[in-house]
């Protein structure tokens, strides 16, 4: 500040009316001599010789304001950018974790105050969360209703009166002992394994085909197909099957080909 009152000691004849050309021009008009003040602040300054008007010396916060020093710079998360002039500044910034601007998808607006319209945090919208600072999408796993998800990707569906999910898709046509164990080594979602189904599964499936078939094939999956599958219950040394097309079942030697859809019980 030595620096301004140096400028105000060292510049303050500049704001005084030059007295020898007044001397030179046939007026006594104060206006056109340089007096156009009605007043100054604190009495610094010089009257007119002819009136009521003065000329003023410029005080700091003047010089401060005509130079561009006008921002205080104390709002939310603001501070000074370079040096201050009577307390103020030239331009403000903010503080570097007011970051977001908070709009877009999956935004629903800003955490606290926002600092030159941004903002440290944003919350999100419905499905989205707050990661590695954006609102992303959230990833679904396990059930929502009668879908099964695994890292947000439907694996299996099932009807709304059901108590198990069904694979999306069959594993194919094969005799029990490779229908069992391609059942058990099924992975829904990571370490989650299936099972080949019971029979009176079977049944509920069948009795469900309209609503299954339906949300698989929203789903990305295939529909059941119309043919007999296997189950895990056992009769005699044979195997149950059951038909998707009539809802018939019957007992089979291990040793034919059949449909296999896996199911997810424990979950």
């Amino acid at each position: 500040m030595n620096n301004i009152k140096f400028l105000l000691i060292g510049t303050s004849l500049s704001f005084l009316p030059t007295l020898s050309l007044a001397q030179c021009v046939a007026t006594q008009d104060c206006t056109a001599l340089g007096y156009t003040e009605t007043s100054c602040n604190g009495g610094k300054g010089v009257k007119c010789p002819f009136g009521n008007k003065w000329a003023c010396l410029s005080t700091e916060a003047e010089i401060c304001k005509k130079n561009g020093f006008t921002q205080s710079c104390t709002g939310v998360g603001q501070s000074g950018s370079g040096k201050a002039c009577g307390g103020l500044y030239a331009e403000c910034s903010c503080a570097s974790s007011y970051q977001y601007a908070c709009t877009g998808t999956g935004y629903a607006g800003g955490v606290g105050s926002a600092c030159d319209g941004k903002y440290t945090q944003c919350t999100c919208a419905s499905g989205y969360e707050w990661k590695d600072g954006s609102c992303q999408q959230q990833v679904l796993n396990g059930a929502l209703g009668d879908l099964y998800y695994c890292d947000g990707k439907v694996v299996a569906v099932k009807a709304p009166k059901m108590n198990f999910f069904v694979a999306m898709q069959d594993l194919g046509l094969m005799n029990w002992n490779n229908a069992n164990s391609g059942c058990y080594s099924y992975s829904f979602c990571r370490n989650l394994r299936g099972a080949l189904p019971t029979k009176d599964q079977l049944l509920t499936m069948y009795d469900n085909k309209l609503s299954l078939n339906s949300l698989l094939s929203t789903n990305g999956g295939t529909n059941l197909t119309e043919g007999f599958y296997w189950s895990s219950t056992s009769v005699d040394y044979r195997y149950y099957s059951v038909s998707t097309s009539l809802g018939a079942m019957r007992a089979n030697t291990y040793d034919i080909a059949l449909y296999v859809r896996p199911v997810l019980v424990d979950y």
